[in-house]
């Protein structure tokens, strides 16, 4: 699943550029996708442009503190949870887009979630938002965990 959201990034600039459903199917089979990941994706994708809708709500800052659940712990890991803080931290994600990245880390079921594929839902959330990371977040996005050299999407 996450070759093809990696696909999608690259090679549509904005979400609006992206075919409808059933001609997103076709071309992902086309290109060689297998049918199972493109099924999950096209879920994955549908669940964040829900998740997103609901979370268009004015921007507004936050000096709380989230506490995470045992349950989103088991799922995100430290590692997972540290990125999420940094970026927040540094002012490169809203505290609404935080949500959205955690909801979204936990539809994927896969406990511990790899940084490398937090990255991806990062990008993913971003993208789809139509908005474009900043220098600092798109080099902490595509640095690679084993030599911290910058890696290619695809």
């Amino acid at each position: 699943m996450f070759d093809i959201l990696v696909y999608l990034y690259e090679t549509y600039y904005r979400p609006e550029a992206c075919p409808d459903t059933a001609a997103l199917v076709k071309k992902l089979s086309a290109v060689g996708f297998p049918e199972d990941e493109i099924s999950e994706a096209i879920d994955w994708l549908t669940g964040l442009a829900t998740t997103s809708d609901k979370a268009q709500m004015p921007v507004q800052t936050s000096t709380g503190f989230r506490i995470y659940a045992q349950s989103e712990m088991h799922v995100l890991g430290p590692q997972a949870i540290g990125f999420i803080q940094f970026l927040e931290s540094a002012g490169l994600l809203s505290f609404h887009q935080r949500e959205i990245v955690i909801e979204r880390a936990l539809a994927v079921n896969e406990s511990p979630l790899p940084l490398e594929k937090l990255r991806i839902i990062v990008l993913m959330m971003l993208w789809s938002q139509g908005a474009e990371p900043d220098m600092l977040m798109f080099d902490e996005l595509l640095l690679s965990d084993d030599d911290n050299e910058p890696r290619l999407l695809h």
